[in-house]
């Protein structure tokens, strides 16, 4: 028609590019989870000293060589003293680039108030070694104190994890072999109150949990009833017992010989962890 400008219309497939700008640019997209992979390694050294009948002062050469065969990323360690752990650093960095974090928790002395004692003088406790691969490779350690203690026992049991920063949380503890009904009553403070705590101080991350829980799958009382309902958890047929949080696949678990150098065989556990990336990052 005379004096109206004609306007070619745009072709379809500019007219959708269009609208799918749109529609994108007023929503976020999905981002897929986060998955890593993790190998934990359990060890009881039995190396205070104090316990005769399984002490051979062998146990840390022995558990620095599965580490360096194993190439764990976290290893829990019960029974043993403070200067055990730099033999023990020093093997996962032969095997690991990138941060290795070594955190040491000592039992507490119920009658002094002061950490509890090797035979060497050492302080004596649990330990843990994490491996962060990822860059920042920010951590921090997170302890506490059970409040129930056998009064009879100047030994006091204690919790330990590390925070890997935007990873996980990878946690160990010994429990008290006075009493199982004790050991039963710590195992669910750490897994009902100190760790739902940590999560709500801190932030949640996917949480393992490895150590000698002096409880067994079937015993009694028996070691599930401890357990979250919705924790996976998986043991080596004795008390070392590995628990997880939901977001925690576990692909297998191994035992792992000692050579006699202490009463309990190392504990293997492969898994992967899923976790929402932040979505403000």
């Amino acid at each position: 028609m005379a004096g109206r400008p004609y306007r070619v219309p745009p072709p379809p497939l500019v007219v959708s590019l269009i609208l799918v700008a749109a529609v994108l640019a007023g929503c976020s997209v999905a981002r897929p989870a986060e998955t890593t992979r993790l190998r934990v390694l359990q060890m009881n050294l039995c190396n205070s000293g104090m316990a005769k009948g399984c002490y051979t002062g062998r146990s840390v050469d022995r558990a620095a060589e599965v580490i360096r065969a194993e190439r764990p990323d976290v290893v829990t360690l019960n029974e043993i003293c403070s200067g055990d752990m730099a033999a023990l650093e020093q093997a996962m960095t032969q095997v690991h680039d990138g941060t290795v974090v070594a955190a040491f928790q000592p039992a507490r002395n119920g009658r002094t108030g002061d950490p509890y004692r090797c035979v060497n003088g050492q302080q004596y406790g649990v330990g843990v070694l994490t491996h962060i691969a990822v860059p920042e490779g920010g951590h921090t350690v997170h302890n506490g104190f059970y409040p129930a203690q056998d009064p009879a026992d100047p030994e006091q049991r204690a919790w330990l994890c590390v925070e890997a920063s935007t990873v996980y949380f990878a946690c160990t503890t010994h429990l008290a072999y006075t009493s199982a009904t004790l050991a039963l009553a710590q195992c669910a403070h750490l897994l009902d109150v100190a760790i739902p705590g940590l999560h709500a101080r801190t932030r949640y991350q996917p949480t393992v949990v490895s150590g000698d829980l002096n409880l067994r799958h079937g015993g009694s009382p028996d070691v599930k009833t401890c357990v979250p309902a919705d924790y996976r958890h998986r043991h080596d047929g004795g008390v070392q017992q590995f628990m997880a949080t939901a977001d925690v696949t576990i692909d297998s678990t191994r035992s792992i010989g000692m050579a006699g150098t202490t009463d309990h065989a190392a504990f293997l556990v492969t898994l992967t962890t899923s976790r929402q990336p932040d979505p403000a990052a």
